[in-house]
């Protein structure tokens, strides 16, 4: 089961100029992705407001905690929780686990959770899952558009913030849940291109936009650029299980539509044709 593919851009501010982050609402089929400048290689990072205001990260906190409360007791999060349990997604967890009985999750794109609501939303929805599920280990989060207030707040909630932006490049070494709600295509594609290869992909757990809808996109609107700013993220389709998440109300629609969980189980055996799957998509972008 895949999500809807109904997309309508909101950017979020992004005074660090590295990502555009693109959040689906109603309104649109057409997903109007944006281009983004993202920088080849990893640099160190530190928050362009440092500045720790005792009275923002109060009132910041204090948001969260309700924002979590009502999350906790909605319908919604009680689907969410029900479907990981389903054998169709704990059976994918077990796999990638492994003999491992922790994995981390790694958190990209999240927002400005002091200006907005859909990025505590997410926040908060992560956090309640690692509550919730033992196999969820150490958490760690970046934005560039981070504050030090926010940082703060996020590391009392647990989380490690990363001094190093690492464009999504992130090798899965060990099994990893990279959870990233709403982030831009040329994001999910870095992380693909710097997991190429079947051992590193099979680790990987990833929730965040469908590709199924990314897919849909691209067969409709033709064009070259949309191609080649996807092809990692098109050729993998044929390798993924994707299962989307229940809306059951409003409530949290900007925030968590059109999220999958993704799954990649490949067999090791099937890894020569990753090249062949290349040639393909960028066939496709030169006939688009």
């Amino acid at each position: 089961m895949a999500a809807s593919a109904k997309t309508l851009t909101h950017e979020k501010p992004n005074p660090a100029e590295d990502w555009t982050i693109v959040l689906p609402r109603r309104g649109k089929q057409r997903r109007n992705l944006l281009k983004t400048r993202i920088p080849q290689q990893a640099h160190s990072w530190v928050p362009i407001d440092q500045k720790v205001d005792p009275d923002r990260e109060s009132k910041l906190m204090q948001k969260m905690v309700v924002c979590m409360k009502k999350l906790e007791s909605s319908e919604f999060f009680c689907n969410f929780m029900d479907q990981i349990r389903t054998p169709q997604i704990s059976d994918h967890i077990s796999r990638v686990l492994g003999s491992e009985t922790k994995m981390q999750m790694v958190i990209y794109g999240i927002g400005s959770l002091e200006l907005y609501e859909p990025p505590r939303v997410q926040l908060g929805l992560a956090i309640l899952t690692k509550k919730r599920f033992s196999w969820i280990g150490d958490v760690e989060v970046f934005d560039p558009i981070l504050s030090g207030t926010e940082t703060r707040v996020l590391e009392t909630l647990g989380c490690s913030v990363l001094s190093v932006n690492e464009q999504g490049r992130r090798q899965a070494s060990k099994p990893t849940l990279f959870y990233m709600p709403h982030c831009e295509a040329e994001l999910y594609d870095n992380l693909l291109h710097a997991n190429w290869r079947v051992d590193l992909l099979n680790r990987i757990i990833l929730f965040g936009n469908s590709f199924e809808g990314y897919e849909q996109y691209v067969s409709v609107f033709k064009n070259s650029s949309g191609v080649s700013l996807r092809k990692h993220l098109l050729a993998v389709r044929r390798f993924t299980e994707e299962f989307g998440i229940k809306m059951v109300s409003d409530d949290y629609y900007r925030a968590l539509n059109d999220m999958s969980w993704h799954f990649f189980s490949i067999d090791p055996d099937m890894e020569l044709q990753f090249g062949k799957m290349m040639e393909i998509v960028d066939s496709c972008s030169e006939t688009a």
